[in-house]
């Protein structure tokens, strides 16, 4: 099985571009919101670490972003129990994909977390500054402190570019994402 690992700044076009392979995608992000709508032991787990933020299941969204803008090592407490649960499921999710040629991983602190192998196909989707920032201004629960605290706990994407063997430049069309990603999959199939 190839992995593939998707890099890029937050807002860049990572899960479109994951979406566009094809194959087999473990969205990251789908799973936390999963665990805040479904799972009561993650509920609990972080309702015991942020009794002030964290009131009713399932925990809402809104609860999760006072805590993150309130201080710093919140967002540490929230991403060390959640990160655990996702690798979790991450690895059913592989288990669950052995058979399959290539799967996609769309994890956004790939590298920082050492999810990676030295094996793994990792794929940079790099994006204008200012296309990213059109695009997140356009979600409806957009907040430019929690992105930039987010943005605080990355590696720096030209370090991610670096260790990346592809580079994917996303300028949101349909036609030159599918001849990038074509070119990929020839070179690693």
């Amino acid at each position: 099985m190839i992995k593939i690992g998707i890099l890029g700044d937050i807002g860049s076009g990572k899960s479109y571009i994951a979406r566009k392979f094809g194959y087999p995608i473990f969205n990251a992000d789908l799973e936390v919101s999963k665990l805040y709508k479904k799972s009561k032991r993650t509920f609990y787990k972080l309702k015991k670490e942020l009794p002030k933020y964290i009131y009713s299941f399932p925990i809402d969204k809104n609860e999760i972003s006072k805590a993150i803008l309130a201080n710093r090592a919140n967002l540490k407490k929230i991403v060390k129990y959640v990160h655990l649960e996702v690798r979790k499921k991450m690895i059913s999710f592989l288990k669950k994909n052995k058979n399959k040629k290539i799967v996609i991983l769309d994890i956004p602190l790939l590298l920082e977390n050492k999810i990676n192998k030295k094996k793994d196909v990792l794929v940079f989707i790099e994006t204008k500054k200012t296309d990213v920032l059109k695009r997140l201004k356009r979600r409806k629960n957009f907040n430019k402190k929690i992105y930039k605290r987010f943005k605080n706990i990355q590696l720096p994407l030209d370090y991610k570019k670096r260790k990346s063997q592809f580079i994917i430049k996303n300028d949101f069309t349909k036609k030159s994402v599918k001849k990038a990603i074509t070119s990929i999959l020839k070179e690693i199939i």
